[in-house]
């Protein structure tokens, strides 16, 4: 751990599937260039046109259980049957060594370990759907899963919405541009 990694910032952005959060954050590091994004790493096989390094660092089940094992993740877990997701050590170390913040897109859970870990270094913000049934409409209108897939992700996003509270804010993503604005301004207080 260099220097920087005693006093690096990091901001946490979760939320369910399906309520704008990857959105928002492109959004975000376009707007603030000192901001970088944190690469998890993942035990599921890329998808579409998904890049190594760049969407995840994918690694097959044993290595990423041998990672586990060598403790070089900072936090993990098994979010859906045997795909596991994961923050690594060298991954922070890398950003915090350019003097940027890191900016993570993250599941629920992941952001709640996360702003365990680091406290006051860490912003968390839960990007909220402005309703289920919004959210299921939003599933839908991606094309990318079936209706079963949506079903499971909806089930998961209410069990997600009672870990709001555990977050530092919430945004309700009723209107995007409103979003966007409203995680810029906590995020400039952060940073400031």
């Amino acid at each position: 751990m260099d220097s920087h990694s005693k006093d690096g910032k990091l901001v946490i952005i979760s939320a369910p599937s399906g309520s704008g959060k990857t959105t928002i954050i492109k959004e975000l590091l376009v707007r603030f260039p000192q901001l970088e994004f944190s690469i998890s790493a993942t035990s599921r096989a890329p998808r579409g046109n998904e890049v190594n390094e760049k969407d995840y660092y994918f690694l097959t089940r044993d290595e990423f259980m041998q990672r586990v094992r060598e403790d070089e993740f900072v936090e993990w877990e098994e979010v859906y049957a045997g795909n596991c997701y994961g923050t690594l050590r060298m991954e922070l170390d890398r950003i915090w060594s350019k003097g940027h913040v890191i900016i993570f897109d993250v599941d629920v859970k992941g952001g709640v370990n996360l702003k365990r870990i680091f406290g006051e270094r860490a912003l968390s913000i839960f990007i909220m759907p402005p309703s289920i049934e919004e959210l299921r409409r939003r599933l839908i209108g991606r094309a990318t899963d079936s209706i079963e897939t949506i079903d499971k992700r909806v089930a998961k996003a209410q069990h997600e919405l009672s870990y709001s509270k555990e977050f530092d804010h919430v945004v309700i993503n009723d209107d995007l541009n409103r979003a966007i604005a409203e995680t810029e301004r906590l995020i400039s207080d952060f940073i400031a």
